[in-house]
């Protein structure tokens, strides 16, 4: 329970911070007011990170699962990672503590990939400018949001095309997979302290029992979200296995959109943030069957 009521402190510093900050849409139509269409905007933040949820009932990123590094004010060569060791390496104390015959390893900081969220925006709308605000947080960095699930999730770097991350498909003696993978990351010395779930099977387990209502108050963070598939979940230990380097920048702007953007001709806007997932511990991660 200490670690979920960290996280809402924590969440409540960020909304305390973020008070006195213009929000990036308000930003942008002060930008618009200047320049037009010819608008373009560069923040030194990952705007996905600058709203905090308005809704009575908040459905959170995956970015609030994992450490950010910002690779603007923190810059890194390296980072380091550890798997078990090939073969049936001899090493004292394994039996009891796994984790103890594992590998170690350093590897550079890979490019970032960019992750990109259109909106086509209705013409004369601009012309309003509390409202062209409210599109631009509300709908463009919603959007944005969802593209950054899925480069976190399944993208080219996400965590299910991660070679390493093992599959569970048995809940045995625990009657649940998801049971069955936070033991198995405590028994590797660490904690399963996040849940990537789909809504569908959310609130299948929500009716039928307090699994859900359980994990919860025994401190795991979930996330619901379409994008792992229906009768799976990620479970594993998202604080400390993982990490989402991030650029520390965005940008807003006015642009021609690829063909098959939009379903019909329109002026389009584009937003672009820079980021990308490292695993260190892929042993403490588990795709399970639920």
């Amino acid at each position: 329970m200490q670690q979920a009521e960290g996280i809402k402190a924590t969440m409540a510093d960020v909304v305390a911070a973020r008070k006195s900050e213009l929000l990036p849409g308000r930003v942008f139509v002060n930008a618009c007011l200047e320049h037009g269409s010819g608008a373009c905007v560069e923040y030194d933040v990952t705007i996905t990170d600058s709203l905090t949820s308005s809704r009575r009932k908040p459905r959170y990123p995956a970015r609030n699962m994992l450490k950010v590094v910002n690779l603007s004010k923190d810059p890194r060569t390296y980072y380091w990672h550890e798997s078990p060791a090939p073969g049936d390496p001899q090493v004292a104390g394994a039996d009891l503590r796994p984790e103890a015959a594992n590998k170690f390893g350093k590897s550079a900081v890979p490019d970032l990939l960019t992750t990109t969220a259109w909106v086509q925006v209705p013409d004369g709308l601009w012309e309003d400018p509390e409202t062209f605000e409210s599109f631009i947080n509300y709908r463009l960095i919603v959007r944005l949001a969802t593209a950054e699930n899925v480069t976190i999730i399944r993208g080219e770097s996400g965590l299910l095309e991660h070679p390493g991350i093992a599959r569970l498909t048995s809940g045995g003696q625990f009657g649940s997979a998801i049971l069955a993978a936070c033991n198995e990351v405590e028994q590797v010395g660490c904690t399963a302290d996040g849940l990537i779930i789909n809504p569908a099977d959310y609130y299948t387990l929500l009716s039928n029992g307090r699994l859900m209502q359980n994990v919860e108050e025994n401190g795991v963070f979930i996330v619901r979200t379409r994008l792992v598939d229906p009768g799976t979940a990620i479970v594993g230990d998202f604080g400390h296995g993982a990490q989402l380097f991030d650029a520390g920048r965005s940008v807003i702007k006015f642009a021609e959109a690829p063909p098959g953007t939009f379903a019909e001709p329109g002026l389009g806007l584009k937003a672009e943030i820079y980021e990308r997932v490292v695993v260190n511990l892929p042993g403490t991660f588990f795709v399970v069957s639920v």
